[in-house]
């Protein structure tokens, strides 16, 4: 299964590369070496800014039910 996975993804780069007139390493190392680090980067400052709104939200919650009625 690994085997099969690993030959479609080699596919789909080799196809890539094809279509963008580049070779098969040089996709590779676009997609391994700049894009997933970027989208890496993205997605843990998307991570941190969830993390600090629901902590606003949070806190907003605790001080109304804090408050008295």
């Amino acid at each position: 299964m690994i085997h099969t996975v690993f030959q479609w993804c080699v596919g789909v780069l080799y196809a890539a590369g094809e279509w963008l007139g580049i070779g098969y390493e040089a996709i590779n190392v676009w997609v391994f070496v700049i894009v997933w680090p970027i989208v890496t980067l993205a997605l843990l400052a998307v991570m941190v800014m969830q993390w600090r709104a629901l902590r606003r939200v949070r806190q907003q919650a605790a001080k109304a039910t804090e408050e008295p009625t």
